[in-house]
């Protein structure tokens, strides 16, 4: 057999596997949407059985066969062409899960999927104490994964890797301390400037079915294709893929304030918008994934931020806001509603954290998952940690756990070694963004008159084609010439802030 005849072998048996994978995909859409409470415990049985039944096909020996037979081919070691990155991809991800047992990833797929129930009862409650043993539990099997795994460094290496391919803490933490430095002298300008927005704009009557029809329009003006696509709410905003033209988004609304519901979906479609850029023919190969989670981020936190929090968006969209809600703005400049969506101050919430303090959140983040990680932190102990590191970088101290500790989802799904991809995509968007006004000419004409097509055609010319072709670090330079910098996104901090402020 040769290896063109061994590679299409290994391509279908993968993407057979992926069928499952997006089984599972909908069951955990579903539990996070629609699913009635009592179903939770028969609902983590169904997707524990999933997690084993794909894991026992990605680490078949027939796969570690096909996968030796193709390691020392010229489709291996032929970097131009992308079955390159599917095998390089493929043998990456063989040799992870071949590292754990059967046992451990049904224990962990059971594990989070009650953990995500429970949180989400707990969360509503205020009762840490009722989540507190099942996330003892996930942090117990994820020090495991981290132990089957390997590291040369630390725990947090194992499955910081699993999001961030390469990456190491080593690497990321003095990143993110010095963003946070950065960013300390920028945070304390602002809260001392006498020039203040006036918030009581967003805190108005903003009815849900209103601002539910308003975001959906803003994200298929964005270019998010709703014939492959929905919204729905859920208690925490995420984007999912259950299938190569089935993107799922989903958001929370506050019917007194704006800029949750409207934002999320804009974070949302950018993720969103990523997938739907990838090559739906590949589905289920490395060629039509994303290529780390700091990446994707960056597609996210570009269209919320960069574009959706932008004076050129506004000057677009705000006559069809106003035109929505006649009674609570039609009577407000679009300086005062602009300089309003843009207030930065510290605040208990990362998801709506503004772009000055939001790095500091995930600063919090990165130290207590190490801690936890290393056996320097119990869970128990949780709560009076996180509270005493947003009173050391952030000034504040949460009144209440669901405000505190429990406020994000991530845990509760073992998505520890996460957070860190959120900085890694603020770096990234704003690197990638600053290039993108030098290629397209005047960026920001075309976003003041809703034009969005050239940058998504940018992004999926230069990131969203390409799948795993290039690591994130290749792909940064690739485009920019340039390695990861600090230096686009305190430019543009400094710049936005500086003129919103007076500084």
């Amino acid at each position: 057999m040769d290896s063109q005849e061994t590679y299409q072998q290994l391509c279908t048996y993968v993407r057979e596997s992926a069928l499952l994978s997006s089984a599972a995909s909908v069951l955990e859409w579903e539990e996070q949407t629609y699913m009635p409470p009592a179903a939770g415990e028969y609902r983590a049985e169904q997707l524990s059985l999933l997690a084993t039944l794909t894991h026992e096909r990605e680490t078949a020996p027939q796969m570690g066969e096909w996968l030796d037979t193709l390691s020392g081919s010229d489709l291996a070691t032929d970097t131009t062409q992308p079955a390159s990155a599917v095998i390089r991809e493929l043998r990456r991800s063989y040799d992870r899960q071949t590292k754990l047992s059967k046992e451990l990833v049904a224990a962990l797929a059971r594990a989070t999927s009650r953990g995500q129930q429970v949180w989400t009862e707990a969360r509503k409650e205020n009762d840490f104490a009722k989540f507190a043993p099942y996330l003892a539990e996930i942090i117990k099997l994820k020090r495991e994964e981290a132990d089957a795994v390997g590291y040369d460094d630390c725990r947090y290496d194992a499955l910081l890797d699993d999001y961030e391919p390469h990456a190491t803490a080593a690497e990321v933490g003095p990143v993110l301390k010095s963003l946070g430095e950065a960013l300390v002298p920028i945070v304390a300008a602002i809260g001392d400037s006498t020039h203040q927005p006036n918030t009581e704009i967003l805190d108005r009557d903003y009815p849900i079915d209103v601002q539910t029809a308003f975001g959906e329009a803003a994200a298929k003006q964005m270019g998010f294709d709703f014939r492959s696509g929905r919204i729905d709410v859920t208690a925490h905003p995420f984007c999912t893929t259950l299938g190569p033209h089935d993107v799922r988004l989903t958001t929370r609304f506050d019917k007194s304030d704006i800029r949750p519901g409207f934002l999320s979906i804009l974070h949302e479609a950018g993720h969103g918008l990523y997938e739907q850029g990838l090559p739906s023919e590949e589905f289920g190969l490395p060629s039509a994934h994303s290529v780390s989670l700091g990446i994707h981020e960056s597609q996210s936190r570009m269209w919320e931020i960069l574009v959706g929090l932008s004076r050129p968006f506004w000057n677009h969209f705000y006559p069809k806001l106003q035109a929505a809600f006649p009674q609570s703005l039609a009577e407000t400049p679009l300086d005062d509603f602009y300089f309003a969506m843009n207030e930065s101050k510290p605040s208990l919430i990362r998801v709506e954290a503004d772009e000055a303090t939001y790095n500091l959140h995930i600063l919090i983040r990165f130290e207590l998952e190490m801690a936890l990680l290393a056996d320097e932190l119990e869970v128990d102990a949780l709560p009076a940690a996180w509270n005493e590191k947003y009173e050391q970088y952030l000034g504040i101290t949460p009144p209440s756990d669901a405000l505190g500790v429990m406020q994000d989802v991530h845990w509760s799904a073992g998505l520890v070694g996460y957070f860190p991809t959120y900085a890694l995509g603020n770096l990234y968007a704003a690197q990638f963004f600053a290039q993108a006004r030098q290629d397209l000419g005047d960026l920001d004409a075309q976003i003041g008159r809703g034009e969005f097509a050239p940058l998504l055609d940018w992004l999926r010319t230069n990131i969203h084609q390409h799948g795993q072709r290039y690591t994130a670090a290749e792909l940064v330079e690739r485009i920019t010439g340039q390695p990861l910098s600090s230096d686009a996104l305190l430019r543009h901090l400094k710049d936005k802030f500086g003129g919103l402020y007076r500084l």
